[in-house]
Parts: structure tokens; sequence; C-alpha cells
């Protein structure tokens, strides 16, 4: 378990959000999944909701209409910096593109929608009041993002030149291109999977749980689906979609299990 109080250093994944065309039943659904509450905010951009655990502020969710979602959908990650228009400059020129320019979200930080080379969306963050998530590596909580995209080579380049991340093998996982991406301090902050059967480039999102068999059955019985819980190196893992297509996972590691 981690509680985050202060803004993480640059490129960690700090803050999730999901759009969605029906909020009350997402909020019904992940309230089902993961035990959630939610406190309501707006901003100029529109309203939107935090969902908290334990009061703690864990994630966002934000109304879209059905046409903003239609096809792949996913929860969409934020990485920490302190300066949000440095980085996004900084992404600009290596490679990237500012899809939504540098703004405030009332009080709690500033934000920017980016993409890397390989269109792999994510977004900066910049907290005031907000440092991101403020429980991680906990049940119910985020405990990893990992990009998966057709050609690793440009996202790889693209995210040590920007964010001074080194690259590391993965001994565990020998017959897949996979590379942890660390901090300059050796922190991992999660890793490039090279698929080449990806359709689109994206930043997967993988949330702990207690017990992935029963969260399998809780999502299932709240409407969502899931695929067949395996063992994977790091501990038992399940892909998860909510009622709207969004598509996540969940591993219960061994410390998690007890």
């Amino acid at each position: 378990m981690s509680k985050i109080s202060t803004n993480q250093p640059l490129g960690t994944p700090t803050w999730i959000e999901l759009g969605v065309p029906d909020l009350d039943r997402a909020k019904d659904f992940y309230r089902a999944l993961f035990g959630w509450e939610y406190e309501e905010r707006s901003a100029a951009t529109g309203p939107f909701t935090l969902c908290l655990m334990r009061g703690r502020r864990v994630a966002a969710l934000r109304p879209v209409s059905a046409a903003d979602v239609e096809g792949e959908s996913w929860w969409h990650v934020h990485v920490a910096t302190d300066d949000c228009d440095g980085t996004a400059k900084q992404i600009a020129v290596s490679g990237g593109r500012v899809l939504v320019p540098p703004a405030d979200v009332a009080d709690l930080g500033r934000t920017a929608v980016v993409a890397d080379p390989t269109g792999a969306r994510f977004s900066l963050w910049q907290g005031r009041t907000l440092p991101g998530c403020e429980l991680v590596n906990e049940p119910c909580a985020l405990v990893r993002n990992d990009l998966a995209c057709p050609d690793p080579g440009p996202a790889r380049r693209f995210y040590a030149t920007v964010f001074d991340f080194t690259l590391d093998g993965n001994d565990d996982l020998p017959d897949f291109d996979f590379t942890f991406l660390r901090r300059p301090d050796g922190h991992e902050i999660g890793g490039v999977f090279g698929d080449p059967t990806a359709t689109a480039s994206r930043w997967q999102t993988v949330f702990e749980v207690a017990d992935t068999d029963e969260l399998v059955s809780r999502a299932l019985a709240a409407g969502g689906t899931a695929g067949t819980p395996e063992d994977a190196p790091y501990g038992r893992m399940a892909p998860i979609t909510d009622p709207f297509g969004t598509a996540f996972s969940v591993i219960t590691r061994p410390s998690a299990a007890g």
C-alpha cells in the first residue's frame, strides 16, 4: 500500500480518468467492482466525478457523448510533471503531439493531452491540490500502466528522451518484446510491450485486487465482461471490460493475496 501526498517525479503515471456516456451506470459498476465512493466536482471543461477510497482520491469519471467513446475505450493515464507547459513543448519537439494545450482543472492541477509518436494518448499532470492518485499499490487501486504498441522502437526512444527514462529488458518474459521504463532514480514506472497484433497503441491500466477470481465474478454480475484468470510471473491476472467497452486488467500479486 502506498499513500501519495506530494507530486510524483517526472514521467510517473500518477492519475487516471475515464470518459463515460452514462455516468450513473459507470458509478454503479465501479462501486460494485471496487467499492468506490464519489465526489462531484466541476471545472471550466465541465463536470467530473472524483472516485474515492477511504476518502482518498484514486481516479476520476467524466461524462462524454456516446459518439466520443465509439471504438476502443480505455482508462486515460496522466503522467507527472512539475512544468506542464514545458513538458508539452518538449513532447512537441521530440516527435509527439500536443492534442489539447495546457489548461487548469479547477484548483486541482494543470493538464495537457498529448500523444507519443506511435499515436498513444496520455496526459500530463502538474498537481496542485491533487498530486494524483492518493492511494496506489493496494486492492481496488491503480498498480501499474504499460504501453502496448505494434512498433515499440519509436515509443521507447520518445519516452527515454522526454522523461529521461532508462530501458531494461525483462528476463521473466523471454518470449515477449517487453522493456521496463525506469526513472533516473531507478524506480520502475511501467513498460513498453511490442505487440505486432495490436491495432493501435495505447496505455493499459492494471488495478490491484485481493482476489482476481472473485473480482471476475463481481464484474460479470455488475454488467461487465471478463476473461479467464491466469497465473503470470507477477500474480494472477484477468482482463475486464466495463459496460461501455472499457478494457483494463486486474491482478492479485502474492503480497496482496497475503
